[in-house]
């Protein structure tokens, strides 16, 4: 390892399988899927989808405390509790740092809707003087990472990175560059954000982008198989702690993988669908790997978008077979969590980490009958054990935002 090397020293993650890195690690090991009937969705008759992928609600308020719950919104939630956890994860306190060194870079795909409904209701019954003057700061994506740095006490650059559903990924990707500018020496980094609220739900079930298999919710989220029909909104963070190998070792943190590549492209082809032969997912692929020096024989497992659309998954699977020829395992994460939008490039990124540390590959979920279209080796109804020194985390967003990373062990 050389002493420039890009390390990750923390992890920490927010999501419906559990409040911690252990919990949703177990939660995917077992491939139980979280999508659930939420009666707050229930009870909108204009709403064709009533079910999420939510973080079981009393939990961060209780982590948290009422008060500074109350004045968060849930993106904000669960990115604190990941961060917090994260840097514990490093063998950080906020005493064992230079302050302006410290950067907190995360994805955000876009302003919270918790409670804009509310607030916007107010000024529509002609009651401006009503609306909460924490609206703004509840709310814009900017809060996110600045609500961390606040609670850490970072005093480096801090901002959020928005590129739909890539953003978790491009957030890396910015965190490595100004690692290597030499412009900081710690990023907490990676994404957070909520879409099960029902303004989300309503916006992307009007884009068909959703799956109405309403009578069989934890089945709904179904990446690869012959009968997906649509993703499961979901919610989380996933955080991970970035530095330098040399700055690691100087205070003798222990790496759990190297972030050995970053590669982003845009399909310039359409405002949601993708290209259809992958062609913006698979110069991602590349770059990602040129960047990290190594050849798509090196690469032993794909962590896939794996959005559980018709489209999106037959692009992917284009793309893969483009960069690939015959892919490596595959694993789709949002079959069990969901999809977390701009929290989903940081989750799945943490969970690739903990499949190289663990030499194992988490099933996907609900994958009954394979799309004999999309020939590919995903793993499925259980873990499976692998022998892996390189693997590859891809993140594809609305507008045509691609962006990959690539993790690999110290060796």
């Amino acid at each position: 390892m050389k002493h420039d090397d890009i390390v990750v020293t923390g992890l920490g993650l927010v999501t419906p399988a559990g409040i911690g890195v252990e919990a949703t690690w177990q939660g995917l090991l077992d491939g139980r899927p979280t999508a659930t009937t939420d009666p707050r969705l229930a009870e909108l008759a204009s709403l064709d989808v009533d079910f999420t992928c939510r973080v079981h609600g009393s939990e961060p308020s209780r982590l948290l405390g009422r008060a500074l719950a109350w004045r968060l919104d849930r993106p904000v939630q669960f990115a604190l509790l990941a961060a917090r956890e994260a840097v514990a994860d490093a063998g950080l306190t906020a005493g064992d740092w230079d302050p302006t060194r410290v950067a907190v870079v995360l994805g955000v795909g876009g302003n919270s809707l918790e409670r804009y409904p509310r607030e916007f209701g107010r000024l529509n019954a002609d009651r401006a003087d009503h609306i909460s003057p924490l609206t703004v700061v509840r709310s814009v994506p900017n809060m996110v990472p600045a609500e961390i740095a606040l609670d850490l006490g970072a005093r480096g650059p801090s901002l959020s990175v928005a590129t739909a559903c890539a953003s978790g990924t491009t957030a890396l990707g910015i965190a490595r560059d100004l690692l290597r500018s030499g412009s900081c020496d710690l990023v907490i980094t990676g994404g957070a954000e909520s879409g099960t609220t029902p303004t989300a739900v309503a916006c992307f079930q009007q884009m068909r982008a959703l799956s109405t298999r309403t009578h069989d919710p934890a089945g709904a989220s179904r990446p690869f198989d012959r009968d997906r029909d649509g993703f499961v909104l979901g919610e989380g963070a996933g955080i991970l702690v970035l530095e330098r190998a040399a700055h690691a070792a100087a205070r003798g943190a222990k790496s759990r993988a190297l972030l050995a590549g970053y590669g982003a492209s845009t399909d310039a082809h359409d405002v949601a669908a993708p290209h259809p032969e992958g062609r913006g997912a698979a110069e991602a692929m590349r770059a990602a790997l040129h960047d990290a020096g190594l050849t798509p024989a090196d690469v032993d497992h794909v962590n896939a978008h794996g959005t559980s659309t018709p489209l999106n998954d037959a692009a992917e699977f284009r793309a893969l077979r483009a960069v690939f020829g015959t892919p490596p395992p595959v694993t789709a994460n949002k079959s069990v969590l969901g999809h977390a939008l701009g929290a989903a490039g940081g989750i799945e990124a943490a969970v690739t980490v903990l499949a190289l540390q663990h030499r194992t590959i988490p099933p996907t979920a609900n994958l009954d009958t394979p799309d004999p279209d999309l020939d590919l080796d995903v793993v499925r109804k259980e873990p499976r054990p692998a022998r892996m020194r390189a693997a590859v985390s891809n993140s594809f967003g609305f507008g045509g935002q691609n962006a990959v990373a690539v993790f690999t062990t110290e060796t």
